[in-house]
This record gives structure tokens, C-alpha cells and sequence, in this order.
């Protein structure tokens, strides 16, 4: 209880305070970093799914394009073979 007393007496001990300060600066910091971090990485998560959608759609565009290919041929075999009956008939 002296030392707290004899400490107060002589005025304020700023090194503690600085130790102080800097120690809650220090944690702070590594919270804010932290956080910052977390945020990010939702963010990339985030992405990396709306990044598979985009992938899955692609997927299902480029198998619908070649069914609609495929279709397109045989239609363009039936059109053929419709003009080539015509010219025969005509």
C-alpha cells in the first residue's frame, strides 16, 4: 500500500501508461485486422459461389447450344430433302 501511495506522491508514472497504451493499441489493431480479414474472406467465399453459378450456367448453356445444333441439322436434312422433292415434282 506504500508503493501506491510513494508512486501517487511523485506524480504520474508515464512509462506504465505508455506500456498501457500501447499493449490496448497492439490488441486493437490485431482486432481490427482480424475482422477486416473475416469480412474478406466472406467475400471471396461470396464470390467463389456466385463463380460456380456462373460456371453451372455456362455448363447448361453450351450443352443446350449443342442440342439446339443438333436439331438445327436435322431440320436442314428436312428442308434438303423437301427442295430436292420439289425439284423433281416442279
Amino acid at each position: 500500500m506504500t508503493g501506491t501511495t510513494l508512486a501517487a506522491a511523485h506524480g504520474t508514472n508515464y512509462t506504465a501508461v505508455t506500456i498501457t497504451l500501447g499493449i490496448l493499441f497492439i490488441i486493437g489493431a490485431v482486432i481490427a485486422v482480424v475482422v477486416a480479414s473475416y469480412f474478406r474472406l466472406q467475400s471471396h467465399r461470396s464470390d467463389a459461389v456466385a463463380m460456380a453459378n456462373y460456371r453451372k450456367l455456362a455448363e447448361e448453356a453450351v450443352a443446350n447450344q449443342q442440342e439446339l445444333r443438333g436439331q438445327l441439322a436435322k431440320l436442314t436434312e428436312h428442308v434438303n430433302a423437301v427442295e430436292q422433292l420439289m425439284r423433281e415434282v416442279g
